[in-house]
């Protein structure tokens, strides 16, 4: 039982981790990239749809993208989702493809990016603690129900401590790095 408890909390966690990481690639840093278009949805058909689905995209330089509808009579609804996005560009049509021109960040720009990164790496700290919790008072039910002894209990808390730090340090990692990509100039 300790130990469906211990690999249910370490699966959520790696999945709060992941998301994390996942969230960080949406954050727009100096370079182009495909990821920055992660959490776009275009109005397709009358379906919201992610912009992956229904487009390809190129990275034509450092600061260029350029996004290739599938159904060329989406091209205005594709367009239209990546201007109305936060990425804060302009979209340019030429029939064919869509060009994404991605401006200098200025040096505010880049602090509220790192701004943002912080919040979203405290949310997944937020939700590694919170699975602990959850995971810590179903040992203390077990213990109460006397399904396990304490001292079982308090060697699995223990390992549970330890998998949410390495957690955690996961987290501060990743912040650490997207904070330096941030900074590049």
């Amino acid at each position: 039982m300790i130990e469906e408890t211990l690999f249910e909390a370490e699966e959520k966690m790696e999945k709060a981790v992941s998301v994390g990481k996942e969230d960080f690639a949406s954050i727009r840093t100096g370079r182009a990239h495909p990821s920055l278009f992660n959490k776009i949805l275009v109005d397709y058909y009358g379906a919201p749809t992610p912009i992956n689905q229904v487009a390809s995209f190129h990275v034509a330089d450092a600061r260029m993208i350029t996004v290739h509808p599938y159904d060329k009579s989406s091209m205005a609804a594709v367009e239209r989702a990546i201007r109305d996005s936060d990425l804060g560009v302009n979209p340019s049509n030429d029939g064919q493809v869509i060009r994404v021109v991605l401006p200098q960040l200025t040096e505010e720009r880049r602090k509220e990016y790192i701004k943002l990164a912080r919040e979203k790496a405290e949310g997944i700290r937020v939700s590694i603690r919170n699975i602990r919790r959850h995971a810590k008072e179903t040992l203390e039910k077990l213990v109460h129900d006397g399904e396990v002894g304490e001292d079982e209990a308090g060697r699995a808390e223990k390992q549970l401590e330890t998998l949410t730090k390495n957690h955690v340090d996961q987290v501060d990692e990743l912040l650490k790095h997207k904070e330096a990509e941030l900074l590049e100039v």
